[in-house]
């Protein structure tokens, strides 16, 4: 067997991140996302239900329809985690996954205005969401075998996060410039839409859903040309009895591990609340602050060109101190960002009135967008390598898992707080508040984590 060298290694694990990251930039963010609740949102006017009460209305069905993505990847990925560690192999898993994410990416290719569907939309989109999240436990797992020190963990994380932003960077910078139109009909290169996409129909939006598929399948190529599992002690079947004992055993071992345990449910609500920010930001400026799709590109790429530059930034802060101050300090400031977000009217910030037509608004945004940006990034490298000092270190894999579930446990909590108050209070604007409580939660729980956890020597 041909040896593949550590080099080689972590830059195929870097490449899951490149290769990803676009389900969540063009996707979930920035593109399809604000192009869903925009459609709705037509459809809705034009039955008859008034603009404001329609624009919440359609950040409530995409609040729904994530929250029900949600509950599933909770219910299915602690069981999936303990099933690969009994089984030793993790790549037949992520192999599986890679295909859902392709998928369900690119079948938003048939979400034209003209014959659009709610429950379509958001189960192609469920689709490639799942297969996203769930192939990121098992990418995720691999880490500490990426390197024998552990305090070079962090570093690795936050490169890998900053590898992964940069490539939805230029993903996002491709979408704009040869295929999405502007409102003169050109991209913002000055192209016509590539391949004669008709702005009508909104293919040139549509496109992003199989853009995001095909770059997902090139550049997961390095990924599996360099990755291996290393237990050779592999099981001749698969035995989901014996891996839900396993699981049960280690859910009723969490009490005498109380750091692990705190850190879960820390991180359930804070990643929930950065969850609710990301799926909505893109949706908030176009509904709330009247922005185009283009305008939220731009958006996007301001905020994930902060990220990388962050992601990387906070690594080497990480391998010096750790990560537990990297994820205090982000969580802060996230919380403070999306407090000034819920105050950010067209005509007014922090309840100071601002002049018909200042550009004061926009420009508060783009630099909150900014923060968030690499305040989120940074908070998620730190979090993946936090949970390698938290966890068991025979049982990676399903305790990434657990990372998982208690990221997704409550992850239809937000969506679903998003959507409910949306309802009630029919602001959109409104609507995102509850994500400044979810922070609060997470940096309260922080209290009880062992910065290097329960299981180290």
């Amino acid at each position: 067997m041909v040896t593949i060298s550590k080099r080689k290694r972590i830059w195929g694990w870097y490449f899951f991140d490149w290769a990803s990251q676009p389900y969540n930039t063009l996707l979930l963010t920035f593109i399809f996302g604000p192009y869903f609740t925009a459609t709705v949102t037509a459809n809705l006017v034009a039955d008859g239900m008034a603009n404001e009460a329609a624009r919440a209305q359609a950040q409530a069905y995409w609040g729904w329809g994530l929250a029900a993505a949600g509950i599933l990847i909770a219910v299915l990925a602690p069981v999936l985690g303990a099933i690969a560690d009994n089984s030793g192999r993790k790549l037949p898993w992520i192999w599986l996954f890679s295909l859902m994410y392709f998928v369900g990416s690119g079948a938003l290719w048939w979400t034209a205005p003209q014959d659009f569907s709610v429950i379509w939309a958001l189960f192609f989109f469920g689709t490639g969401l799942i297969g996203m999240e769930f192939a990121t436990i098992f990418t995720n797992s691999y880490l500490p075998q990426l390197d024998d020190d552990p305090a070079e963990l962090g570093r690795l994380s936050g490169s890998g996060w900053a590898f992964g932003y940069v490539g939805g960077v230029l993903a996002l910078a491709v979408m704009l410039a040869l295929f999405q139109a502007t409102a003169n009909g050109t991209t913002m290169a000055g192209l016509s839409p590539l391949l004669g996409l008709d702005p009508e129909t909104k293919a040139d939006t549509r496109v992003v859903g199989p853009l995001t598929a095909i770059w997902f399948a090139v550049f997961m190529v390095p990924f599996f040309l360099y990755t291996r599992d290393t237990n050779q002690a592999y099981a001749t079947r698969i035995s989901i009895a014996q891996s839900m004992r396993d699981l049960a055993n280690t859910l009723k071992g969490l009490p005498r591990h109380p750091s692990l345990m705190a850190y879960l449910g820390s991180s359930m609500f804070y990643r929930d609340a950065l969850n609710g920010m990301y799926t909505f930001g893109g949706i908030y400026a176009l509904g709330v602050l009247g922005w185009s799709i283009t305008q939220v590109g731009i958006f996007g790429i301001i905020a994930a060109i902060a990220g990388a530059l962050a992601c990387w930034m906070s690594g080497k802060i990480d391998r010096r101190v750790g990560p537990m101050p990297v994820i205090v300090f982000c969580v802060i400031t996230l919380a403070c960002v999306a407090l000034l977000i819920v105050m950010i009217t067209p005509t007014s910030i922090m309840g100071i009135p601002i002049a018909e037509g200042s550009s004061a608004p926009d420009i508060t945004f783009f630099i909150a967008g900014a923060v968030i940006g690499a305040a989120g990034g940074s908070l998620q490298a730190s979090s993946r390598n936090m949970m390698t000092r938290q966890a068991n270190p025979e049982r990676m894999t399903e305790a990434f898992g657990l990372y998982a579930l208690s990221g997704k446990a409550t992850s239809f909590l937000a969506p679903a707080l998003i959507a409910f108050t949306s309802q009630v209070t029919g602001s959109q604007r409104l609507g995102v508040s509850p994500v400044v409580g979810l922070f609060i939660v997470g940096l309260v729980l922080l209290v009880w984590v062992k910065p290097k956890g329960d299981f180290s020597k």
